[in-house]
């Protein structure tokens, strides 16, 4: 049995509300977490005490935060089980690093009748970098498809990926179908016909454990805010011999070696890609949020999260007039779940959702060839997270149940 999450609710002040005059029910995870207090308290610990910059001065308040901030790049390190700490980049996001290795390898390394390989699900954050490249250089961006289950298709993949392949880049969980993808098969793949396997795990990394020596993958991306750590600070995770060999993202001051009047020389990795102030109260909070999920265990989150999946879905499934779209096994569905109800557009849905004190999403995800996959224009969504318990799921069913009675028939 999953150990009973219902105490760490107690970490999170902002759920002990009322929204709408209901009981809050924040299931809005996949857009971002929710902070405890463990993290806020870092946060303000770190702005009463040793606020100063890293790096550059010999004073005691830099040397604090200085270690404080290189001790948050370890923790990312050993979270995902990174060879080394010079592997880790901080960055503002999943964006930033995928935009990161896109201008720097992608431009570095791809060429005129190159193939880029994705999915179709994935978010734009990992799909509109590699079309720009494409087009920049004249190469041709393939799309891994579907199954009829809404999984992606290893077949597709396999005639997809082929020796003008040079990188392949696909996401670790969709945020639109629940979908976990076979990033280490991927890798097989990319890796035998010569291209790089980049894994987008802005949905994987706060849900599930994550091992980048075990996936093979060359690159890993993931945000903190989605894995309750601050906004604006995110991981990027590459291979030792990649980081050398690509160029620097900016320039300026923090990531420099030497600068001449004619020519400069970089810092070593990882500081070559961090130009300027970095974000250094975010990769503290970041760490504090590594330590927070660390002393539940990511394996007992992800099974906790695989309870309520296992609980709703069914009866999601069930439910007249409703549509679940991703894979309809819960055991093989993330805490993700995108919906639509009959006749009803999703922005409504979600609407009278959050009357009920229900916070959903609602829209394309960022993610609108996905969206033109299945068929529709928008879903809603609803998304779990380690302080969520099946109330919230029941929460979640009755509430659906108002919305369409309502619209039904105009009264709930």
């Amino acid at each position: 049995m999953v150990s009973n999450f219902e105490k760490h609710r107690a970490d999170f002040p902002i759920l002990d509300q009322q929204v709408n005059d209901e009981r809050l029910v924040y299931l809005d995870n996949a857009a971002t977490a929710q902070r405890p207090n463990q993290v806020v308290n870092a946060l303000v610990h770190f702005y009463q005490h040793d606020n100063a910059n890293v790096h550059r001065g010999v004073h005691t308040l830099a040397e604090r935060a200085t270690t404080q901030y290189e001790a948050a790049r370890a923790k990312v390190q050993a979270f995902i089980n990174a060879p080394k700490t010079d592997e880790i980049v901080f960055t503002k996001g999943t964006t930033d690093s995928l935009n990161l290795i896109a201008s720097t390898y992608g431009e570095a390394n791809i060429q005129a009748g190159d193939e880029i390989v994705i999915s179709i699900m994935e978010h734009h954050s990992n799909l509109i970098p590699w079309q720009q490249l494409a087009l920049k250089k004249h190469a041709t961006l393939k799309y891994i498809e579907l199954t009829p289950t809404g999984e992606l298709d290893l077949t597709d993949a396999k005639q997809k990926i082929t020796p003008k392949t040079k990188i392949v880049s696909v996401t670790h969980a969709s945020n639109v179908l629940g979908t976990v993808n076979p990033i280490k098969e991927l890798a097989q793949l990319a890796h035998a016909n010569g291209a790089v396997m980049i894994a987008d795990g802005a949905q994987a990394a706060p849900h599930m454990p994550v091992d980048v020596q075990a996936l093979d993958v060359d690159f890993y991306a993931f945000s903190g805010h989605k894995m309750m750590g601050p906004t604006g600070i995110g991981v990027l995770y590459g291979r030792e011999a990649l980081l050398q060999a690509m160029p620097p993202y900016q320039y300026g001051g923090e990531m420099i070696g030497f600068v001449h009047r004619d020519n400069s020389t970089w810092a070593e990795l990882p500081w070559k890609f961090e130009a300027g102030t970095q974000n250094i109260a975010g990769a503290i909070g970041l760490g504090a949020a590594i330590d927070y999920l660390n002393a539940i265990g990511m394996a007992q989150v992800q099974a906790h999260e695989q309870q309520l999946v296992d609980y709703l879905l069914p009866k999601l499934i069930a439910m007249p007039g409703v549509t679940v779209y991703g894979p309809q096994d819960p055991q093989r569905h993330t805490g993700v779940i995108a919906f639509n109800i009959d006749g009803l557009h999703p922005h409504d849905a979600a609407t009278a959702l959050d009357m009920e004190g229900v916070a959903v999403r609602a829209g394309h995800h960022c993610a609108q060839p996905l969206m033109e996959a299945l068929g529709v224009v928008a879903t809603a969504r609803a998304s779990f997270y380690l302080y969520n318990t099946q109330a919230d799921a029941d929460q979640l069913l009755t509430s659906l149940q108002a919305t369409k009675e309502f619209f039904k028939h105009g009264t709930v």
